[in-house]
């Protein structure tokens, strides 16, 4: 059974960048909350700074669903290849 490569890339993303939203909206109340996450967002991400603001969450909500998008489709194709041959989750035979 082969993977929905399109599908399993949406979800990679969304999960992806719901948790560095969730993360960035939590910090913009408690200044302590998520900062080593963030930071390390930061040090991945060129541009993002983990700053304590609305448009800081937005750039960092923006990379994270690249990237998780990214990462969704490097999985999925992996994972097809290695399974083998057959047809995609939810086709018809």
């Amino acid at each position: 059974m082969r993977l929905n490569i399109r599908a399993f890339m949406l979800t990679f993303a969304m999960v992806w960048a719901g948790a560095v939203l969730i993360t960035g909206i939590a910090n913009l109340f408690s200044a302590e909350y998520g900062k080593m996450f963030l930071q390390m967002m930061a040090s991945i991400y060129p541009g993002y700074d983990a700053g304590r603001t609305l448009g800081s969450v937005m750039v960092g909500t923006m990379y994270a669903l690249v990237d998780g998008a990214v990462c969704g489709l490097v999985f999925a194709g992996l994972y097809n290849l290695l399974r083998g041959k057959g047809p995609p989750t939810g086709a018809p035979n």
